[in-house]
């Protein structure tokens, strides 16, 4: 069974960037489609960016010309690059399928932006 362990949350200044990444305990070259969600304090939980197998994307209106999903499914990764963070971008990061797989869910990795 394939566990996701998120890595690479800090605390950023604004304007700064942080590197994600989520590192699977199997393959994930058959799993279509990723994703990044994120959990700020006192929200739901929402989806942030997702990357398909043959490397499209799509992201949030929130985060869109500022992150960049990728994936390598040769080192069973996915990535989050997050440039010129903002407060609002602080959460709790996760990663996962689309659709979400609760078996899934790891302890995520705190990002947190200060103004």
């Amino acid at each position: 069974q394939v566990q996701l362990v998120e890595s690479g949350g800090g605390l950023v200044q604004a304007g700064g960037s942080l590197r994600l990444s989520c590192a699977a305990s199997g393959s994930i070259s058959s799993i279509n489609v990723m994703a990044w969600y994120r959990q700020a304090p006192g929200k739901q939980r929402d989806w942030v960016a997702l990357v398909t197998s043959d490397g499209i994307t799509n992201y949030a209106d929130s985060v869109k010309g500022r992150f960049t999903i990728s994936r390598d499914n040769a080192k069973n990764t996915l990535y989050l690059q997050m440039n010129s963070l903002k407060p609002e971008d602080t959460a709790v990061y996760y990663c996962n399928t689309v659709p979400k797989t609760s078996k899934y869910w790891g302890q995520g990795t705190q990002v947190t932006v200060s103004s």
